[in-house]
């Protein structure tokens, strides 16, 4: 198991390919790259129970296209 910093993803598409990502710096938006561009996260208050042990969730926001 590594020892970096992650995240639960909620929202968003539904063929994202993982949900439980590393987050660098921890608490700043996050940006996952997808083949039209990269899905927008926010950090939340919250934290969930996951096989990785106990993560915040980050809540998606919007879908921002690569052409912008």
């Amino acid at each position: 198991m590594s020892t970096s910093p992650k995240a639960l993803l909620e929202g968003g598409p539904e063929d994202l390919e993982t949900r439980i990502v590393p987050i660098t710096p921890p608490g700043v938006e996050l940006r996952v790259q997808t083949g039209s561009g990269y899905e927008r996260f926010k950090v939340t208050s919250r934290w969930r129970d996951t096989p990785e042990g106990s993560l915040p969730v980050y809540e998606w926001v919007a879908h921002v296209d690569a052409k912008r």
